[in-house]
């Protein structure tokens, strides 16, 4: 929270340095005066620098951090200036793709068979990898879908990441806890600037 605090002011200056300004030309902008974009890099400097400092980074928590700052540094630059939607498409499935590589995997889901005595269906590696990188690349374009209003995707990140901090609490997995918190923390720590 803290560090996304006061990462913010700073975040901004630089965006306004570098050109990354969304100034509204259309209808469709809820601002009325030219705000400045990279918001995401405040966050991810909360996010990531907590989590290198309370978290054991282990494998799978390094393919999840290098997969992100790739789609952060890409943020950055559609920030500066726009890329193509097919670009980005395929930044984002490589991103993804790396923390498939160091085992972050789906390997289990819930069964859509309402019937079914078996809640969950387990799928083969050929299948979880796929569905790990469609799962990585929706949730990644959902949140920056939903980055039209003010406030609205910091706040469902927020309330997302509470959630599962609350459940990570409730089933003693302790160091999914604390990337939560860290993750509660940038977004909180962010939505000063953002209302």
């Amino acid at each position: 929270l803290v560090i996304g605090f006061l990462s913010t002011p700073i975040v901004k200056s630089f965006a306004y340095k570098l050109g990354a300004i969304d100034v509204p030309k259309d209808e469709r902008r809820m601002h009325k005066v030219p705000i400045p974009r990279m918001g995401g890099l405040a966050i991810f400097l909360g996010f990531i620098i907590s989590v290198l400092l309370f978290v054991e980074v282990d494998d799978q928590m390094k393919g999840i951090l290098l997969g992100s700052v790739i789609i952060v540094v890409m943020g950055i630059i559609d920030d500066i200036t726009p890329l193509r939607a097919s670009l980005k498409f395929v930044i984002q499935i490589l991103a993804a793709l790396i923390p498939v590589y160091y085992g972050v995997q789906i390997t289990c889901v819930s069964n859509p068979n309402l019937f079914s005595d078996n809640p969950y269906c387990s799928s083969d590696l050929w299948l979880s990898i796929p569905i790990t990188v469609i799962w990585i690349v929706g949730l990644t374009n959902a949140v920056n879908l939903i980055d039209g209003l003010d406030g609205l995707a910091i706040g469902v990140s927020s309330i997302s990441a509470l959630t599962m901090l609350a459940i990570a609490i409730l089933v003693a997995e302790p160091q999914v806890a604390v990337i939560m918190a860290a993750l509660v923390g940038a977004c909180i720590g962010f939505m000063p600037y953002n209302m």
